[in-house]
């Protein structure tokens, strides 16, 4: 059994995704992000940068309990874990990696600043609502090349595609029309039709 720490943002639905696209049993633990939840001792014992989503795997290496956190570390765990969605061939896998690791440093953070300056900051600023719209459109077209010509971000569906996909799943948030960019709207199409992925961003905590 694996307890997830979560809430419903799109770091939370990569997990979900991930557990469920693998089949894994999994209980959920809510953290609720707006009451500060992820400030307390025992959430931070787990997850020191008191970030969701985190793990816990009660039947981790050598039997052992073990507890993850950072949402691109968990994929990769999982990944091994099962042998899904995350390959064993090394130029394979570097080239999952590398998309997970464009997500981790650039699609998540960017996108997210995008969503605070666009929606939720205080003060409006237009300086920082122009840059971060500005750099999220140039990342919805670095996906909009990659997704010529093949299904998925890695060639095969994997672990990157279930990181990417639930930040891409706000464009409305981050002004992005999605038909500027028409492989990553028939991408978000075929990864929302899988069953798994609709169980995942059905869960309501």
């Amino acid at each position: 059994m694996i307890d997830l720490y979560y809430w419903g943002t799109p770091n939370g639905h990569k997990i979900t995704i991930a557990l469920e696209e693998m089949a894994l049993p999994y209980q959920i633990f809510p953290i609720n992000i707006l009451e500060n939840d992820q400030f307390q001792p025992d959430f931070l014992r787990i997850s020191p940068n008191n970030k969701i989503p985190a793990i816990v795997d009660q039947d981790g290496p050598n039997g052992q309990p073990i507890s993850i956190f950072e949402s691109g570390a968990i994929l990769q765990y999982l990944g091994r874990k099962t042998g899904m969605f995350y390959p064993v061939d090394e130029l394979e896998r570097v080239e999952v990696e590398q998309w997970l690791m464009w997500q981790m440093g650039g699609l998540g953070p960017m996108l997210g600043q995008n969503h605070h300056f666009s929606r939720f900051a205080p003060e409006r600023i237009a300086y920082a609502t122009e840059r971060y719209v500005n750099e999220s459109k140039r990342l919805y077209s670095v996906l909009n090349k990659q997704l010529i010509g093949q299904k998925y971000v890695a060639g095969e569906y994997s672990i990157a595609d279930m990181a990417i996909l639930p930040w891409l799943l706000r464009h409305e948030w981050q002004q992005i029309p999605l038909e500027d960019y028409p492989h990553v709207q028939d991408y978000i199409e075929r990864l929302t039709a899988r069953p798994a992925v609709q169980r995942a961003l059905a869960i309501q905590v």
